[in-house]
């Protein structure tokens, strides 16, 4: 599993925030995996993101 899987989830998703764990759960993928994948794509700036207390959420950049 790599960052482009996540990225193609919240491309389809485009609408909604997503945590990383329903990320995970929508992909079947472990909660570590995703986490890292998102790490990366935030360096990257391919993918919004917005702090929520402790819990960051996510949602395809346009």
């Amino acid at each position: 599993m790599g960052q482009q899987e996540v990225y193609d989830y919240l491309k389809r998703n485009h609408t909604k925030w997503f945590t990383s764990r329903q990320i995970a759960q929508g992909l079947r993928v472990s909660l570590g995996s995703v986490t890292n994948n998102l790490k990366k794509l935030r360096k990257t700036n391919s993918v919004k993101y917005s702090q929520e207390g402790n819990r960051f959420k996510y949602k395809f950049k346009k």
